[in-house]
């Protein structure tokens, strides 16, 4: 206990802050609970006038700092008003703009704020809402911010304060450069609040915030409130991943962890308690993990839920819960059961009966009802919002969960537990990051309800606990700017600031800072990779003769044999697509490979135009799904017919298990003679490739004892050279870059007439400058020629469909369109695309992405009025239907272009008066309740 004179000086030391930041001691009375020291520091900055940058981890309360530039803004200072715009206008009173990077924050923040401040006082500006936008503080998405600035709003006036919340943000791929480009157009006078997750470069970050918005102070915290534990699940058996915390500092494994995994792993390479079923005469037997349902279970009677477990994969997240149904798990009392369901019935009241069936509700219910939910983007935005509300409600104790969570909502758990530490990232199977494993894992653990929270990695032989100990210990990683000059970006540039000074801005891009930082290192490694480039040369050199002549004989004949094996897969994937396009309704097939391999029943034959056919089948299994030429290694042989009745309904568990029954009883093999082998060619060897092989044995070096051992170190020599050019083009590519891709577009801009040889911009500029999106060029095109007048609503939706969708995956057919008048739209623009594809080309600017065709045949149906199951049902996937989740999002996308269209200035009065038609078309039934939900 402290002595009188210690309280003493303690209660001077907070007389004299409270005398220097009188706003924060105000602020500090208000929040009711004492501000951590990070926080306090931060805030002081502020107070004192400068800007600050807040890197903190998940949960540790970085948005209080945001909540104080808001107190700062309401309270103004009588003495220090924003000064008036001229002599006959009154000062104004001070505002604080809060951006958040997705809607769901925006509406989350905007409800946290109306609660504190009154909802006269605060306004939400998203893509969907625009409520009392003239407030003092306004909630809204940062693309709204950016275009606001952009047109020179009126809604500026007065800004003091702007919070950038989760401002790492700026590395995303996608959407990060308009992070940058706010941060480098706000006017001085604002002070920018800038909050992100740790991050490992935030004095390089800073040191750029420095340079663009002034001084700006940077606060950094480690400390997590709720301390969080680190654990490691091997079978049945939990570990502790450190012994303590000395030994996390230190990456220091757990002993005991490390010899039962050695130990498992070994006896599994041993082959121990091999079956003789199929896993026997491999190297030893399939290692199986412990049951999704006995680790709910397991966290269940250790108190550990609620907790979310993250699954990467929408598939995964699915089966998961019907695994734990399957198991007769219930995690919830009878008094939960009733709340959760009064709870779902009054939130989708709005949607129909036969779409609620279409969307698998009744199955979805009951797994709520017992407390297990899925999370993913591809379930409809509603069911995720009330699976969110139950879920920090505690109705809900457990959710399998893509890492797609992990970003922005409040969704904290006491427990988190990895089913794989590898994730599918759209193009290939890559490690989780260290950032990746921080966000996910920093969900565990809720401040003021949790004393400590839990992560868990699921262990598997190809896991290490060294591994995890690498990616639980490092809890940074570095922040890289995505930002590159766009179309619409240009042309804003210019007409706000002119063409010099918008070169200029953009060299003060923090891409470009990162860029002009990162050249120095990358020249040392190109001349330490042309030392070693040299030594390796040396290691190659034969004394029979030339050995580069003869290790390029070899590369020949490997390129060669690659060649004419893709030529083979393209000629055996055409033959399946003919053998698919025979197939009659009640044909029985053998899907050779695949998830679905086995015997299969046709329900529907897909000739009505969706692309490559892709028919409809019900497995033995009793799966019903389309499958697809790559599902086919070989062409698709017709086995037996049976008789399906006229009017089935392959929805129905019943009807599908009668009809696979019926499959069974043909009594074919399952899998044939072979399982999934592909088909052999047996034909004479490429005539070039004989040749190159008669020039290898000929050639001096072949004779060579120690030809293999030259030919490893030339390998070598050719991958470090190949890399070293590359690094030699970034070296090149970056110095400058920007500025030099800006000069790029502005020259095709003028070619095109949207910029005027003297740099003004012209009616197409200004209309192009209003256009949001990825492919803003192209639609301004389209436009400007006429491509989509004189469609009908439901036609106009498709046609602007292609140059918004863009697949989860890649499908190697194009998918088909309605004929008429939206094939020749969109014929129309593939042709605009190739002539801007080809000018970007010939000036080396990136490549616009090209249509996808995908997304036309739901939009024009749903347009049409026709029901969600045939809506779904016509999407271009390649797993069978379009998930509702993904139908929803990419519709918004059409309404918002639509939207744009509809105000657009290069668009003629009928085209805007059918846009208008096609929003009011597509926004029904899911949509129109998104629309009111949202």
């Amino acid at each position: 206990m402290s002595s009188p004179a210690e309280r003493y000086a303690a209660a001077r030391r907070k007389a004299a802050q409270a005398a220097q930041f009188p706003a924060l001691d105000e602020f500090a009375l208000e929040l009711g609970f004492d501000l951590d020291d990070f926080q306090r520091e931060a805030c002081q900055s502020l107070e004192r006038g400068s800007g600050v940058l807040v890197c903190a981890p998940t949960g540790a309360g970085k948005t209080v700092v945001g909540e104080f530039a808001v107190h700062l803004a309401l309270r103004g200072r009588p003495d220090d008003p924003v000064p008036a715009v001229d002599a006959t206008t009154p000062p104004t009173r001070r505002k604080c703009f809060y951006t958040t990077p997705i809607k769901a924050l925006s509406n989350q923040k905007y409800h946290d704020l109306v609660a504190r401040y009154g909802a006269d006082q605060v306004g939400l500006l998203t893509g969907d809402n625009a409520i009392n936008g003239d407030a003092p503080v306004v909630v809204m998405t940062t693309e709204v911010l950016r275009n606001m600035l952009y047109a020179g709003s009126s809604t500026l006036q007065g800004l003091a304060y702007v919070v950038m919340d989760e401002v790492h943000y700026l590395a995303d791929r996608f959407r990060g450069g308009v992070w940058e480009e706010v941060i480098i157009h706000l006017p001085a006078s604002v002070t920018l609040i800038s909050l992100s997750a740790t991050v490992s470069n935030a004095e390089e970050f800073a040191d750029w915030l420095v340079t663009v918005r002034g001084e700006t102070a940077v606060v950094v915290s480690e400390h997590r409130p709720v301390p969080l534990w680190q654990h490691m699940l091997v079978g049945k058996r939990m570990f502790d991943l450190f012994h303590d915390a000395d030994a996390a500092r230190k990456h220091d494994v757990h002993p005991e962890l490390l010899r039962y995994t050695r130990e498992t792993a070994r006896r599994l390479e041993l082959g121990e308690g091999r079956s003789a079923g199929p896993g026997a005469g491999r190297r030893g037997p399939r290692w199986r993990g412990p049951l999704r349902p006995d680790i709910v279970d397991r966290l269940d009677r250790e108190g550990l839920l609620p907790a979310i477990l993250f699954i990467f994969s929408r598939a995964g997240c699915a089966a998961a819960v019907q695994q734990c149904l399957a198991a007769g798990l219930r995690l919830t009392s009878a008094e939960e059961r009733a709340e959760i369901r009064r709870v779902v019935e009054s939130r989708v009241t709005a949607i129909p009966g036969e779409d609620l069936s279409v969307l698998g509700y009744w199955e979805w219910l009951d797994g709520l009802e017992r407390g297990l939910a899925a999370h993913h983007a591809g379930m409809l935005p509603v069911f995720k919002e009330i699976v969110e509300e139950l879920f920090v409600r505690g109705l809900v104790k457990a959710v399998f969960a893509t890492e797609t969570l992990a970003l922005g909502i409040n969704m904290p758990a006491r427990c988190v537990v990895l089913e794989r530490l590898v994730k599918y990232n759209g193009e290939a199977h890559v490690d989780l990051t260290p950032g990746e494993y921080t966000q996910l894992t920093g969900r565990a653990g809720r401040r003021g309800i949790d004393v400590e929270g839990h992560a868990v990695v699921v262990w598997s032989p190809e896991t290490d606990p060294r591994q995890v100990a690498g990616l639980a210990s490092t809890r940074t990683y570095p922040l890289r700017s995505s930002f590159r000059p766009s179309y619409n970006m240009a042309v804003n540039l210019v007409g706000t600031v002119g063409a010099e000074p918008a070169r200029a801005l953009l060299e003060s891009s923090f891409a470009q800072f990162q860029a002009d930082r990162s050249v120095v290192g990358l020249a040392r490694q190109v001349q330490r990779n042309t030392e070693t480039i040299e030594a390796y040369g040396a290691e190659a050199a034969c004394h029979h003769g030339d050995f580069d002549e003869y290790f390029a004989l070899r590369v020949a004949i490997a390129d060669r044999e690659k060649a004419i094996a893709r030529q083979g897969q393209t000629q055996r994937k055409a033959a399946a697509v003919a053998s698919l396009e025979r197939l009659r309704v009640g044909d029985v097939i053998r899907v050779p490979s695949g998830r679905r391999a086995g015997l299969a029943v046709v329900l529907d034959p897909a000739t009505g135009g969706f692309g490559e056919p892709r028919p409809l089948v019900l497995t033995q299994d009793r799966w019903a799904g389309r499958v697809s030429p790559g599902d086919f290694t070989t062409p698709a042989e017709v086995l037996a017919r049976i008789r399906v009745p006229k009017h089935f309904n392959h929805r129905s568990p019943g009807a599908r298990r009668d009809l696979a029954a019926e499959v069974s009883g043909t009594g074919l093999d399952r899998h044939g003679g072979r399982r999934g082998g592909r088909s052999r060619q047996v034909t004479g060897e490429d005539h070039r490739i004989a040749q190159l092989r008669t020039e290898l044995r000929n050639h001096p070096c072949h004779a060579c004892p120690e030809r293999e051992e030259h030919a490893r170190w030339a390998e070598r020599r050719r991958r470090l050279e190949r890399d070293t050019e590359e690094l030699r083009e970034r070296v090149n590519s970056r110095t400058g870059s920007l500025a030099r891709t800006f000069d790029r577009i502005v020259a095709l801009l003028t070619e095109r007439g949207y910029l005027a040889g003297d740099g003004a911009v012209t009616d197409a500029g200004r209309m192009l400058g209003r256009i949001w999106t990825e492919a803003d060029l192209l639609v301004a095109e389209c436009l400007r020629r006429g491509v989509w007048n004189g469609l009908s609503p439901a036609e106009l939706a498709a046609a602007v469909s292609v140059v918004v969708f863009e697949a989860r995956r890649d499908v190697d057919e194009r998918a088909s369109l309605p004929r008429g008048p939206v094939a020749d739209a969109v014929d129309e623009t593939l042709k605009l695309w190739g002539e801007i594809e080809a000018d970007e080309a010939a000036r080396g600017l990136t490549a616009t992405r090209e249509p996808d065709l995908g997304f036309a045949w739901p939009v024009y149906r749903w347009a049409r009025g026709e029901a969600l199951a045939k809506v779904l049902g016509s999407g271009h996937e390649i797993d069978g239907e379009m998930p509702a989740g993904d139908f929803v999002r990419w519709a918004r996308q059409v309404v918002d272009l639509l939207g744009q269209i509809a105000d657009s200035g290069g668009a003629t009065t009928e085209l805007r008066s059918t846009a208008r038609q096609a929003i009011a078309a597509v926004n029904r039934g899911v949509l129109a309740y998104h629309t009111s939900a949202g």
